[in-house]
């Protein structure tokens, strides 16, 4: 039976003291136990039981992009946690500017527990995580954005109840989203398939990865083939930040990309339509299918919450 209330520390976790940058630095039973853990502490928040094993903890949270899901998923995370999130802005952490990322996660380490990052460049974020003695998690970088791929495939094992045979199709830029997204399936047995206009692959480097960890990715340049008898149709938008200067450009070449009904009818008939948000509706994806009743994109979105709760459980534990 689950307590009512559980404020005891918690048992030492097997992921205590890890960073959590690409989640390549996990095992697939790792991944699938962070996993786990987000559905755990999904449930006991729905089921309105306190559970805060994190009193007294502080998380450092590192601006260098803005953002609204990041921050405030992290944040409200660490709270109900039972810690305390202190936020930095990009005008108080400048990055390799101000001081060195080395300087700057040797001190952070001495004053907190551990350190969010969302910046541009992933090896300042490497180097600040070296030179931090407290877990360091990447809350989106340009190469990686694992946060995401743990909440999208939390979401998809609750459709389906599992992820081993999966199918999910990724159609669009092949980013940062698509390199976590990779990973992810790769350690988790779900069949990934990334569809992408030309010259956008992915990293191929991240997918010889992937494919070290588990099973690449498929690709393709057809989108119509990877939507076919998918399970999961996922999308991002065309031009991320730092890309304005090619929005226009993409905006042309990536027409034949965008998820509408006839592109979600080649998927199965149970099958979900994802987003990491935010959108552009008539862009990357047509309203009526990001609005209509296959999407899947505010319980991803949700699923942020839980699986950022249990990767601080988890690192901090």
């Amino acid at each position: 039976m689950i307590p009512q209330q559980n404020d005891a520390p918690p048992d030492p976790s097997p992921l205590s003291g890890r960073d959590c940058l690409t989640l390549a630095e996990f095992s697939p039973a790792e991944a699938n136990l962070i996993l786990e853990e987000a559905a755990k502490t999904k449930f006991l928040q729905r089921s309105r039981i306190s559970y805060r094993p994190l009193r007294g903890r502080t998380l450092a949270m590192v601006f260098q992009k803005p953002s609204n899901r990041t921050r405030v998923s992290f944040e409200v995370g660490m709270y109900q946690l039972g810690g305390h999130a202190l936020y930095l802005n990009p005008d108080e952490i400048q990055l390799g500017k101000r001081e060195t990322p080395y300087d700057t996660g040797r001190v952070l380490a001495r004053y907190i527990d551990a350190i969010m990052v969302r910046t541009f460049d992933h090896e300042e974020l490497e180097e600040l995580a070296a030179a931090a003695d407290v877990p360091v998690i990447n809350g989106l970088s340009d190469d990686h954005h694992p946060c995401q791929a743990l909440a999208d495939l939390l979401t998809v094992r609750e459709e389906f109840g599992g992820l081993e045979g999966v199918k999910i199709s990724y159609v669009g830029d092949g980013n940062n989203v698509a390199h976590s997204l990779a990973i992810a399936c790769a350690l988790t047995g779900a069949e990934l398939t990334i569809a992408h206009p030309p010259g956008h692959a992915p990293d191929p480097e991240i997918v010889a990865l992937a494919g070290t960890l588990g099973a690449a990715p498929t690709l393709t340049e057809d989108p119509r083939e990877a939507a076919s008898g998918t399970h999961a149709l996922y999308t991002d938008v065309w031009a991320s930040m730092g890309q304005e200067s090619e929005a226009e450009e993409r905006r042309e070449n990536f027409v034949p990309y965008r998820i509408d009904e006839e592109m979600m009818s080649l998927a199965t008939d149970d099958a979900i339509f994802l987003h990491c948000l935010p959108a552009h509706r008539g862009e990357e994806v047509t309203a009526e299918v990001i609005d209509g009743p296959r999407s899947r994109v505010f319980d991803q979105a949700e699923n942020r919450l839980h699986a950022q709760k249990a990767l601080l459980y988890l690192l901090l534990g």
